[in-house]
């Protein structure tokens, strides 16, 4: 079956189709129908473009059914307003509920991450997660050994980090490293993917924005990310396939308090040329 087909009874021969894609293996000429071109089945990326510009729904990719591209729907896009609102008030949540997070919900939040862009359309990461409470206060522990074995070995980076101070406070009983989350999401791939670390950041990116609407807080574990790209007692206990880094990992549960205004920032530094 040829990659990129055509129904000629429906297509209006406006070449949408051939203009946004990518990679330019659909030609087009006026007065023609879009076709591919030679090798398109090399070169394609299969990023849908082209089916999903289509106004007619003319035009099949053998790798991506139709039926897998559900029309937009205007009821649900947001204005200006709505969505300046929206990403303003994004918070990084360090407080949380003591109740757990269904799977079901975290699949839901993966699933939308993977729609985030990558080099390429690449969609390279791929995830860990662990929402088992003795894992977590496993690895919350292991995290506090690497930072006892930094202020040992790299002192001032260390207390650059305030390490000494998070020290403190676990020992007085305060989770510090993951906040009491009933949820660790780890956006890992291979370490040797040069695209890999941006994949990865902006994909866990669009799993923090998708969680507000499923009434669920966010925070990145800086710490405990640090700590699984060094150190190899937490890289043991993560246990990722071989090759494999963690690129990002983000804790995610039932927000315990609630965010009435929306802070402001520092004013941008632009450079207009």
């Amino acid at each position: 079956m040829p990659l990129i087909t055509v129904n000629q009874q429906t297509c209006n021969r406006d070449g949408l189709c051939s203009s946004v894609c990518p990679m330019k293996i659909i030609a087009f000429g006026k007065g023609a129908y879009p076709a591919a071109v030679a090798r398109a089945e090399e070169f394609c990326i299969r990023c849908g473009h082209c089916v999903a510009v289509c106004p007619t729904g003319s035009l099949r990719h053998a790798e991506l059914p139709l039926e897998g591209f559900p029309p937009l729907r205007k009821d649900l896009q947001l204005s200006e307003e709505q969505s300046r609102q929206f990403l303003r008030g994004r918070r990084s949540v360090r407080n949380y509920r003591d109740q757990p997070v269904s799977r079901d919900s975290l699949q839901k939040l993966i699933e939308t991450a993977r729609y985030a862009p990558s080099g390429h359309n690449s969609q390279g990461a791929e995830w860990l997660v662990v929402d088992n409470r003795e894992e977590l206060n496993r690895m919350s522990g292991i995290v506090a050994d690497w930072m006892r074995w930094m202020l040992d070995n790299m002192a001032d980076l260390a207390r650059s980090l305030h390490m000494d101070r998070v020290l403190e406070r676990i020992a007085g009983g305060e989770d510090v490293i993951l906040r009491g989350a009933p949820a660790l999401i780890i956006a890992h791939a291979p370490k040797d993917d040069r695209l890999a670390s941006s994949t990865c950041t902006i994909a866990l990116a669009y799993l923090e924005l998708a969680a507000s609407g499923m009434a669920l807080g966010t925070c990145w574990a800086g710490y405990f990310n640090a700590a699984a790209t060094s150190f190899p007692p937490l890289q043991e206990a993560l246990a990722l396939p071989e090759g494999h880094q963690s690129f990002g990992a983000m804790m995610v549960g039932y927000p315990q308090y609630r965010y009435h205004r929306l802070p402001t920032r520092k004013a941008p530094v632009i450079t207009w040329r």
